[in-house]
C-alpha cells in the first residue's frame, strides 16, 4: 500500500510517499480501506521530532481516518453494531497517512448520516479531545461560559460549536479580524483579536468582571497566569498542548480564592477502553447534532497525498480555518 511517512525528522519536505505492507487486523480490530485522512497538529509535531510515537503504535502520521471497514475481529464488529463494508471513521494512535489502517472496533464511529468521507475524517481527533476536555475534565454546563484559545483551529471550531450546541456562552480569540468573524459565523458570541487586544480586559468587561467557567488552552507558557486571571469562582483551565512553551508561573492565592482548577491530558497515550468511552459518548451525544446538520466540520483544503508537506507547511504558518485532509480517493 501507499502511505506517507516520514523520512527524518525535520521540515515538511521530509514527508514522502513510500510503500509499506498492509497491516492486519488482531483481535478487538478491524481493518479500514482509508479514503480520507485528517491532518493535525500532533503529525507536525511527530514530523519535528518533538512528539514520541507511543509503543505499539505504527511510525506513520495520522491520527484519524476515514473510509470502509475491509476485515476485523467479528465478535467486536457485532458488539459494536458494525460490520464489513460499513463507511466508518476512527481514531488511531497512528498509521492514518496510508491507504490501509487497523483501528480499534471501539474506536471507530459510522460515518454520520449526510457526510463524506473527507468531512468525516475531520471528526475524530478534534471531536474525541474536545468532549474528554471541554465536558468531561472541564464539565462544561448549559449556561456556563467557555473560552476557547485559538476559535479556528481545529479544535477551537469544534469546541465553538460543540458548546454551543449543549447550550453555554462562547467566547474565542483568534489572530486576525477574519478569523473573529468566521469565529462568530460558527456560534461563538464573542470573538477577541489577541493580536490588537488583552484578552483579559475584553473577557472581564463582556462578563461583567465575573470571568469564565472553563477555558480550553492549546498555549500554555505564560498564558497560563493570564487565564487564572479570566477565571470565575469555581473556574476550570484545561491545557490541551503547550504551543507557548512548558513553563508557567502562577498567582497560587488566586487558585486558592476562587477554588479553581488547573488541569489537561493528552489523548494519544490513553488506553482504548479510555477512548472508546469517549465514542460511546460522542456516538450519544454529539453524532445526531451532526446528523441533523447542528454541528458541521469545517474543512479549510483537500490535499492529495503526494502534497502532504504543503499540508504541514499551511498548518505551521496557522493560515487556516478548520481542518486539513489528505484524500486518498
Amino acid at each position: 500500500m501507499q502511505v506517507v511517512e516520514i523520512s527524518a525528522f525535520g521540515a515538511p519536505e521530509v514527508l514522502r510517499l513510500a510503500e509499506r505492507e498492509r497491516p492486519v487486523a488482531g483481535a478487538g480490530e478491524l481493518l479500514i480501506r482509508v479514503t480520507a485522512s485528517g491532518v493535525n497538529r500532533p503529525d507536525v509535531l511527530q514530523r519535528t521530532g518533538n512528539y514520541p510515537v507511543p509503543p505499539g503504535a505504527s511510525d506513520i502520521p495520522g491520527l484519524e481516518v476515514a473510509g470502509v471497514i475491509e476485515s476485523g475481529d467479528a465478535a467486536a464488529l457485532a458488539e459494536a453494531g458494525l460490520k464489513i463494508g460499513d463507511r466508518v471513521c476512527a481514531l488511531v494512535a497512528g498509521g492514518g497517512y496510508a491507504q490501509w489502517c487497523v483501528a480499534p472496533v471501539g474506536q471507530c464511529l459510522p460515518v454520520p448520516e449526510g457526510l463524506d468521507d473527507v468531512a468525516a475524517a475531520a471528526l475524530p481527533e478534534t471531536f474525541f479531545t474536545v468532549w474528554s476536555n471541554v465536558f468531561d475534565r472541564g464539565r462544561l454546563q448549559a449556561g456556563e461560559t467557555l473560552l476557547v484559545q485559538g476559535g479556528t483551529s481545529g479544535i477551537g471550531v469544534t469546541a465553538i460549536q460543540m458548546a454551543k450546541a449543549r447550550g453555554a456562552v462562547v467566547i474565542a480569540t483568534a489572530g486576525s479580524d477574519e478569523k473573529c468573524a468566521a469565529c462568530k459565523a460558527l456560534g461563538a458570541d464573542h470573538a477577541i483579536n489577541y493580536r490588537t487586544q488583552d484578552f483579559v480586559a475584553a473577557v472581564a468587561d463582556i462578563t461583567g468582571g465575573r470571568g469564565v467557567d472553563v477555558i480550553l488552552d492549546m498555549v500554555a507558557g505564560a498564558y497560563v497566569a493570564r487565564e487564572i486571571d479570566c477565571l470565575a469562582e469555581d473556574g476550570r483551565l484545561v491545557i490541551i498542548a503547550v504551543q507557548g512553551g512548558i513553563k508557567a508561573e502562577i498567582n497560587a492565592g488566586l487558585v486558592l480564592r476562587r477554588r479553581l482548577t488547573v488541569t489537561g491530558s493528552t489523548l494519544r497515550p490513553r488506553p482504548v477502553a479510555f477512548k472508546a468511552a469517549i465514542a460511546r459518548s460522542l456516538r450519544e451525544h454529539v453524532w445526531p447534532l451532526l446528523a441533523s446538520g447542528a454541528i458541521k466540520p469545517v474543512i479549510h483544503q483537500v490535499f492529495a497525498p503526494a502534497q502532504a508537506a504543503e499540508s504541514h507547511a499551511l498548518m505551521e504558518s496557522n493560515r487556516h480555518i478548520g481542518k486539513l485532509v489528505l484524500r486518498w480517493s
